[in-house]
């Protein structure tokens, strides 16, 4: 059985610990599970992460910056999660195309119709089944990242403005709205196990109603 989950959120919104929560409930109940993340997840994607994230970048264009997220989504989605979903694996992503749509597109002022165009160029039309998205009070999120380590260096889409992670924020919420059977909203202001519970409820409503479809 295949199911595609994808993980969306601004900083600090706890995506990384509610992904491991995930995937070990999952794996817990015989589930073959892939982590992975976007930009990411492949050495080309990799090397795409880290020039689209350095600091030292901060002329980059928006259109730069969205043809590069791209790059690096179609060499994931070819290299690793259609393989992983042809071969029956539960595929959970840290970030997908929707990020684009959300930081290029609503954060940076880019047209929606033209990064969905190329989100779909880059994917192939791939789709996830589910997208949840970890709502978080965009200052409230800033500070838990940092509290959780203060030293550690921000990157460069870390370090946007205060509008800029609003203007992201709200257009997840949209994207959100426009699309309810596909997306999942979490209060990601609660305790963790709080908001792991309501994610693991869906998705595995979600792999039962697969696995029935498929006896």
């Amino acid at each position: 059985m295949s199911l595609f989950v994808t993980f969306e959120g601004p900083e600090g919104s706890g995506k990384t610990t509610q992904i491991r929560l995930l995937a070990d409930a999952l794996r817990a109940r015989g589930l073959d599970v892939l982590t992975t993340r976007e930009p990411g997840g492949t050495r080309i994607g990799n090397a795409i992460r880290a020039l689209l994230l350095d600091s030292a970048h901060t002329e980059m264009d928006p259109r730069a910056e969205a043809l590069l997220f791209n790059a690096a989504r179609a060499q994931i989605v070819g290299e690793v999660i259609r393989p992983a979903l042809a071969a029956g694996r539960v595929v959970v992503c840290d970030r997908y195309a929707d990020s684009t749509l959300a930081y290029q597109g609503y954060g940076h002022g880019q047209s929606i119709d033209a990064l969905r165009r190329l989100g779909e160029f880059a994917t192939g039309g791939l789709t996830p089944d589910l997208t949840v998205y970890l709502d978080i009070d965009v200052e409230a999120g800033l500070r838990r990242k940092q509290s959780q380590d203060a030293d550690a260096e921000w990157n460069r889409m870390e370090e946007q403005t205060l509008a800029f992670h609003q203007a992201v924020r709200a257009g997840y919420l949209r994207l959100a709205g426009a699309e309810p059977d596909r997306w999942v909203v979490v209060d990601a202001s609660q305790a963790p196990e709080t908001v792991h519970t309501l994610i693991a409820a869906r998705v595995l409503a979600l792999t039962a109603l697969q696995q029935a479809q498929i006896r």
